[in-house]
């Protein structure tokens, strides 16, 4: 049985399962998001050496020329990078680089390199978001494994644990209803690079539809896609909804081959996904896509480090190969800048199994996005490397990765390259929200075709 797209593993997992409860802040504690942080959590100031500039409200300039579903410009294309790391220089910037990344440049020190722009703090929401946040933060609550008590916008904007800054990352605002074009791509170890995707997809978060806690009853992820290519996949198509409560959770496929519609099994966690040629697992999706129980999480803390962001320049060469080198992206189009980011660890409990039992990610403290994360395996060494690009959208606005995430195995030397946009004509097009009927699989037979 054939998954349908890069997503489809995201559909097939929950969104955070601990037997811990974890509780709200104080309402004197969420006062602070109407003082000194912003009102998804982030510190407003910015660093001591003015690196990291104090948050202002973040960046909802129209892009010139851009309409609704066409192609997104770069709103900071004339800026040059201020330095370049390479594995000649590294050292003197260790401490502000992830280990994948280290491993990367040392992996291949010919090719790949960090391009360090200046830091713009673009993140933003709609003001009912921010009000939403404000409500959560007090409210909300881990409850059974389960996220309770929130709804509309960031669950714990001043978190205490591990899980609840992943519950962030999961439920972090990147629009109520949208439909993009996308493009995945599996490179090998020896330099060639294989379509492994090619589709449309519906998007929709109930939990962000805006006016309507009442009707929400925990399904928090839409999802329904159409692929088109490669040929051997042309008209394969996967519904789902995504519940806080992982039981209630359900998605289904139309297979070609047989002409009709499938229930899929709960899969997750570190069972290797078709739609990247089994290389990447489920819960690598969006850097992380799983589910906790498995793991023991540490929130270490937050540090100033070198991401990923303001990733527009990667949307904006005509061609898929421009920005798809032999063994990794082309860091001609890799925007890097300093931001704080929290670090969770995660390990491996007692009595379970994965994989990778042991992983840390950084997620950004502006947007709540997982844009890095590290992988050990079972021996010590370090496996994989994860990475998302968020790409500025005023006209949400809201800086998000839009579905681009790929990953850098550092053992074998595969990788895989999601959400690639770059021959499709449209990126991320704001649609009015569907009804629930349309992901269904009775509505989705519809759409299967051959």
């Amino acid at each position: 049985m054939k998954h349908m797209s890069h997503w489809a593993p995201a559909l097939l997992c929950a969104l955070v399962a601990t037997t811990a409860a974890h509780a709200g802040v104080t309402a004197q504690e969420a006062a602070r998001l109407k003082t000194d942080l912003t009102p998804l959590g982030a510190e407003r100031a910015g660093n001591k050496d003015g690196s990291i500039p104090a948050w202002t409200g973040g960046y909802t300039t129209a892009i010139p020329g851009f309409k609704n579903g066409g192609r997104r410009g770069d709103p900071f294309a004339s800026e040059k990078p201020l330095y370049s790391i390479t594995a000649a220089n590294m050292a003197e910037h260790a401490a502000k680089l992830t280990e994948g990344t280290q491993a990367l440049l040392k992996k291949y020190p010919q090719t790949f390199r960090v391009d360090v722009y200046k830091t713009h703090r673009t993140a933003a929401a709609p003001q009912w978001v921010y009000d939403n946040t404000f409500k959560n933060a007090t409210s909300a609550k881990i409850d059974g494994g389960v996220v309770a008590g929130a709804f509309g916008g960031i669950p714990f904007p001043i978190p205490k644990t591990g899980e609840e800054v992943m519950a962030n990352h999961e439920l972090h605002w990147r629009g109520e209803a949208w439909q993009a074009d996308f493009r995945g791509y599996l490179g090998t170890a020896s330099g060639q690079r294989v379509l492994s995707v090619e589709g449309r997809g519906d998007f929709q978060m109930p939990y962000y539809a805006n006016g309507e806690a009442d009707k929400f009853n925990g399904g928090y992820w839409a999802i329904r896609l159409v692929n088109s290519g490669p040929p051997v996949r042309a008209g394969e198509a996967i519904t789902g909804v995504l519940n806080l409560d992982q039981d209630k959770s359900s998605s289904w496929v139309y297979l070609t081959g047989q002409r009709r519609v499938r229930k899929l099994p709960n899969a997750c966690c570190d069972t290797p996904t078709p739609a990247t040629a089994g290389v990447a697992s489920f819960d690598e999706v969006d850097v992380f896509a799983g589910r906790n129980d498995r793991f023991d999480w540490k929130l270490v803390g937050k540090q100033e480090m070198l991401i990923p962001y303001n990733s527009n320049r990667l949307h904006t060469p005509a061609k898929d190969s421009d920005v798809l080198l032999a063994n990794h992206l082309n860091p001609d189009h890799v925007r890097w800048e300093l931001h704080r980011v929290y670090v969770v660890e995660a390990t491996l409990k007692a009595g379970q199994r994965h994989q990778a039992p042991k992983s840390r990610y950084y997620v950004d403290e502006d947007t709540w996005v997982a844009v890095l994360g590290d992988r050990w395996d079972a021996k010590g060494q370090l496996w994989k490397t994860i990475w998302s690009h968020p790409v500025v959208m005023p006209d949400l606005p809201a800086t998000t990765p839009q579905q681009q995430w790929g990953f850098n195995d550092l053992i074998s030397g595969a990788w895989y390259a999601s959400g690639v946009v770059n021959e499709r004509n449209q990126h991320y097009k704001i649609v009015p929200r569907r009804p629930d009927s349309y992901f269904t699989p009775d509505a989705m037979a519809g759409d299967g075709v051959r």
